[in-house]
């Protein structure tokens, strides 16, 4: 089985890498238009604490919007279900920094993973905390479940974000105005655009969503990270809005709940089987990894983990 995994991730990473050079990195965020567009990483965990890597798998990456599958978790943990009064759970068929249907919606984001929703999760977070409070208390899960103390928040590209972010803060403004917003706009920002800058490489990032494949338990340390239900609705989330409107598209060739960011991390969550990370610069116009999701779907494909079969 060790072998028939290592030969899809060799077979995948070929195929992928036919495909750099295709895609656009984020050039709008100064900081990630620095990154070199052809590089390709693929990390694999495995409940028993395996991990096969591939390529770049090493090397750190802004993980941008994959941040907020973490930040769902650990708000969850906190307001539970209150969390829903704040964001919906529906696709948005939109892009994901789209202000189009926040005022049709009286400024109740359609669901978590776009920007809006993400800033109004990482409000009911901050639980009436300090900024800086909230942004440890991130930064410090992501260590603890990539079982790493070197994971960072990259300072130059949250501040390249704060100076480029008028999009995110309209977005938390429109949101205040319609009292969805239990905390000032620059805090709430502030925290959003750190934990967007964690900067992680894919054999970490697999780790740390190991819990999500697990039914919420982390299955090296034994610790339950959130109650199992709501490791299913993560995940069911996921599958609906992790890739905005490219999710459908996603969910067809691929079949795993995943969440993409435009650092081009994509981390994708095999129940019962492992946690993937994949990371390519180019990304396609919907904002996904092109080379990451190519070299995914072969790999769920060749091993028989779309949660469709």
């Amino acid at each position: 089985m060790t072998n028939d995994l290592r030969h899809h991730i060799d077979e995948a990473m070929t195929l992928a890498a036919a495909h750099l050079g295709q895609g656009r990195v984020a050039d709008y965020i100064p900081a990630l238009a620095k990154v070199d567009p052809d590089k390709l990483g693929f990390a694999l965990a495995l409940p028993d604490g395996t991990l096969h890597t591939s390529g770049d798998a090493d090397e750190a990456f802004s993980i941008q919007s994959v941040s907020k599958i973490f930040t769902l978790a650990l708000a969850l943990r906190r307001v539970g279900s209150d969390l829903w009064t704040s964001v919906g759970r529906e696709p948005s068929g939109s892009a994901f920094n789209s202000v189009v249907q926040l005022e049709s919606e009286h400024g109740i984001p359609r669901n978590p993973l776009i920007n809006a929703g993400a800033i109004a999760t990482t409000d009911r977070l901050i639980d009436g905390r300090g900024g800086d409070a909230v942004a440890e208390e991130i930064l410090n899960f992501m260590r603890a479940r990539a079982g790493d103390d070197h994971v960072e928040i990259d300072f130059d590209v949250a501040l390249s974000e704060s100076e480029t972010g008028a999009r995110n803060r309209s977005l938390a403004h429109f949101m205040d105005a319609f009292d969805n917003l239990k905390h000032p706009v620059e805090t709430v920002v502030g925290v959003y655009f750190r934990q967007c800058a964690i900067a992680m490489s894919c054999r970490q990032l697999a780790r740390a969503g190991l819990f999500l494949a697990m039914e919420g338990r982390d299955p090296l340390t034994g610790e339950q990270i959130v109650e199992a239900h709501r490791a299913r609705r993560i995940n069911a989330i996921m599958m609906l809005c992790g890739h905005y409107d490219n999710s459908g598209e996603f969910a067809f060739r691929v079949g795993l709940p995943g969440k993409s960011g435009v650092g081009g991390g994509i981390l994708c969550i095999a129940p019962g089987q492992g946690s993937i990370a994949v990371w390519s610069p180019g990304l396609n116009e919907a904002g996904t990894s092109l080379a990451g999701a190519v070299a995914l779907e072969h790999f769920a494909y060749a091993a028989g983990w779309s949660v469709f079969d």
